[in-house]
Parts: structure tokens; sequence; C-alpha cells
């Protein structure tokens, strides 16, 4: 019965055209700056990510560079998509250049933000 009621929970991702999901998942940290290429193609279906399931985020997006609890059961999903501190040895944490992802305690995205670069 479980299964029945958070199958129902968020909606599936569809494909987001232009958004080249590869080349995001492979510059881990953004320390390559390709993700910052693929930012307004993001911006441009950033509606389609509210209510999206986290599972299908991470398959779009890969596994987070960072994830942080928030209160209750929030999740907070951090990519990194320019160049900086991050990639330094040890990884400490920009606070600049990144997309966070906010997920409640369905596991459906309930806030999206996105850099300004």
């Amino acid at each position: 019965m479980a299964g029945a009621l958070t199958a129902g929970c968020g909606h599936s991702l569809p494909s987001l055209p232009g958004f080249d999901s590869e080349a995001w998942r492979a510059d881990a940290y953004g320390c390559r700056s390709k993700r910052a290429t693929l930012l307004p193609v993001l911006e441009k279906h950033r509606g389609e990510l509210y209510g999206a399931r986290v599972n299908d985020i991470t398959r779009l997006l890969g596994h987070p560079d960072e994830e942080e609890l928030g209160e209750q059961s929030d999740k907070v999903y951090i990519y990194y998509v320019t160049a900086g501190l991050q990639c330094a040895p040890g990884h400490p944490r920009a606070a600049r250049g990144r997309v966070m992802l906010r997920s409640g305690a369905t596991g459906t995205i309930t806030e999206v933000i996105l850099p300004v670069i």
C-alpha cells in the first residue's frame, strides 16, 4: 500500500530538449564550467523541475556535488556550475555559482534556485 501512495507523489520529469545531461554529469563540481553553458536550457525548463521526483532529478543531473539536510525531512541538493573553491584539494565549500534543489518529505522538488553568472 505504501508503494501505491508514494508512486502518486510528484511527476515524472520529461526530457528537456537542448539539455545535455551527459555533459552536466561529466563536469563534477563544475570545475570545467561546462555546466554554466547549460544553465540557459535549465532556466527555460525550470517550471518542469518543480514537483519532479528526486530520483528523476538524479537521473538527469547525476548525484549532487553536495547534499544538505534542511528542516524536518527536507533535503537540499547542490550542483556547482562554475569552477571555484570547491575545485581545490580538500573541496572547501563555495557559496556562489551553484544550483540548489530542495525536496520535501514526499521526495519531490519544492524549490529551484539557479545562479546568476
